[in-house]
């Protein structure tokens, strides 16, 4: 896909306020300086309130990065991947088995047999120039990364360079992937390539992982690339904003009328209203519907295995997000677009302390000419003012419509670590 012709713009303020009503504690969690260990320890393993304490702690964490996502995907997909989750602990503390920090790790060879039946990919912009690893490589990704569009270590700021430098050591130590066993042969053997994707540009924990890596790149005789992914637009409200005309004033002329033109035909064909779900568990079904009407065999829901993945995954999603406290207030929510009692669209998003995260949507193709995604969007705007949400994430991908919007990019990094001797 070109480039949009709308304006793109990266903002040191965006990538500076994560969520613009968390900020990270000012506070250092009580510790030790010394160094600190990372060891495998199964997801299972892990309590969910541990997980999402070190994840609310730090401020570029998303819900991408809760128990429940990590769950419902592991649920839904575990079959595609082998689980190498790591807990980095300090040694020195008074409860050494308490993690520190959280590193949601998998392992899986970049290009499995069983990928065209899933349709398991790392979908990122089409015009994208990203180091190539080998398909048969065993790459070691953070956990999810595949439906995951931000990705981050679990923990606080001030401990990230430590947390970085145990995984790091870990990886030379080659304690992240065990060998294959006769309990599990099918194990990738040890890693070529540790392929860390969805880090957020001003995220510390970046910093912290090239760093750390960095260390050990000349000893270990490793590669090391630190690179743009993609891009995560996002819409920003105006401070004080009380009505959808506060962003829209944002906007160049053409666009602003085209958004207003586009929902006052709509508003023609009857009251619009954005309804969300009071069970999405049972709502799902027509949601998938009307995905599956605008995407096809190109969408999530394909009657295929990779369909039949995808649709446990969602499911998993509302049934674990409804089913205890998340980190930091985060939650999931399906709302379906009517115009006149009619359900044309169809959305999933998140939401946080200041932001709505734009997930997935479908659309019904028979109401194209009351231009279904562009109302509906302009609905999600109006819920995320009246909610005091300070930004619409669009997440991955450059798509041009999000730039009719005047979204802002915010760019997401990837570390890649090879060792030239395993990809050969």
């Amino acid at each position: 896909m070109p480039d949009p012709v709308y304006s793109r713009r990266v903002t040191p303020t965006l990538q500076a306020e994560p969520d613009c009503a968390r900020p990270a504690s000012a506070e250092a969690p009580a510790g030790g300086s010394g160094p600190l260990i990372a060891e495998r320890r199964a997801f299972h393993e892990i309590d969910r309130a541990v997980w999402d304490e070190l994840a609310a702690l730090n401020p570029y964490a998303t819900p991408f990065s809760s128990w429940a996502f990590h769950r419902a995907w592991w649920d839904a997909y575990g079959e595609n991947a082998h689980d190498e989750t790591l807990v980095v602990i300090d040694p020195s503390a008074d409860d050494p088995d308490r993690p520190v920090a959280i590193v949601p790790l998998m392992d899986r060879h970049v290009v499995e047999a069983s990928d065209a039946a899933t349709h398991t990919t790392l979908r990122h912009t089409d015009n994208a120039s990203l180091t190539p690893v080998p398909p048969t490589a065993c790459a070691v990704y953070f956990g999810a990364t595949y439906h995951a569009d931000y990705a981050t270590l679990l923990g606080h700021p001030a401990d990230m360079l430590r947390a970085a430098e145990a995984l790091a050591t870990a990886f030379a130590n080659e304690a992240v992937t065990p060998p294959p066993t006769p309990a599990d042969p099918n194990h990738p053997e040890p890693w070529a390539a540790v392929d860390l994707r969805r880090l957020r540009q001003a995220d510390p924990a970046a910093d912290a992982l090239a760093t750390a890596f960095g260390h050990h790149e000349m000893a270990e005789g490793w590669t090391l690339n630190v690179e743009r992914e993609d891009v995560c637009p996002v819409i920003r409200i105006p401070e004080g904003a009380t009505d959808i005309d506060a962003v829209l004033n944002t906007l160049g002329k053409k666009e602003r009328h085209e958004i207003r033109r586009k929902v006052r035909r709509a508003e023609t064909a009857g009251e619009i209203e954005l309804i969300e779900s009071t069970d999405p568990v049972a709502d799902l079904d027509a949601f998938i519907d009307l995905h599956q009407a605008r995407w096809g065999e190109k969408g999530l829901f394909p009657p295929n295995p990779g369909g039949d993945q995808s649709r446990r995954f969602v499911r998993r999603l509302f049934e674990l997000f409804g089913a205890g406290p998340a980190a930091a207030g985060w939650s999931v929510h399906l709302g379906f677009l009517t115009v006149a009692g009619r359900r044309i669209a169809a959305e999933i998003h998140f939401e946080t302390s200041g932001s709505v995260l734009y997930y997935n949507a479908g659309v019904d193709p028979d109401a194209r000419d009351l231009s279904p995604g562009v109302v509906l969007l302009e609905r999600l705007v109006r819920r995320a003012i009246a909610l005091g949400k300070c930004r619409v994430d669009l997440l991955r991908g450059n798509e041009p419509y999000k730039y009719e919007w005047g979204a802002i990019d915010e760019p997401i990094q990837r570390i890649l670590v090879r060792r030239t001797a395993k990809l050969a």
